[in-house]
């Protein structure tokens, strides 16, 4: 009785321990754009406003249904030519290897298996947090007029997070 009273203690230590790297992804340092570039985003009436070192492109708004996500996705070409894709008020579920990806799509449900048509996509990079304000760089040659949709992706679960369509600015 008393063995299986040190091996629970044991494991619930050992759960306790390993929690953080669980949620890892909450606690997360916001991104912001290069000062030069970008001053802190502000909505006002969907528009975002910047001091005009960055072309504001694309943007849109995150939804999700199994996994409730929410916030704006924004395409800017900066200064250099550079393609930034920056999430602002973002908020997601946590989970095991979520990525950002665009997709060659008009929108993304919540499908567990919307990749399963072979569906195109060009990976952005591991998900930084799953709140917060976050830029990634796009790929150069990226042709945004095919790759219309943000989806939040874990590839664990072949499952869409969210997704935010994407419409010129």
């Amino acid at each position: 009785m008393v063995c299986t009273i040190k091996a629970g203690l044991a494991f619930a230590a050992l759960a306790f321990l390993l929690q953080p790297s669980l949620r890892a992804q909450d606690n997360m340092k916001q991104d912001s754009m290069k000062q030069d570039d970008m001053k802190h985003d502000k909505m006002q009436d969907d528009k975002m406003m910047h001091d005009g070192n960055s072309k504001t492109l694309q943007t849109g708004k995150f939804h999700g249904k199994v996994h409730a996500t929410s916030g704006r996705a924004t395409v800017y070409q900066e200064a250099d030519g550079k393609l930034v894709l920056r999430l602002t008020n973002f908020k997601t579920s946590n989970g095991p290897d979520v990525h950002v990806i665009l997709v060659a799509t008009k929108d993304a449900d919540d499908d567990a298996n919307f990749l399963k048509s072979n569906m195109e996509r060009v990976e952005l990079g591991k998900l930084k947090g799953n709140e917060g304000d976050q830029n990634y760089e796009i790929p150069a040659g990226t042709d945004l007029t095919k790759f219309r949709t943000v989806s939040i992706y874990c590839e664990r679960f072949n499952a869409n997070f969210g997704a935010a369509p994407l419409e010129k600015f």
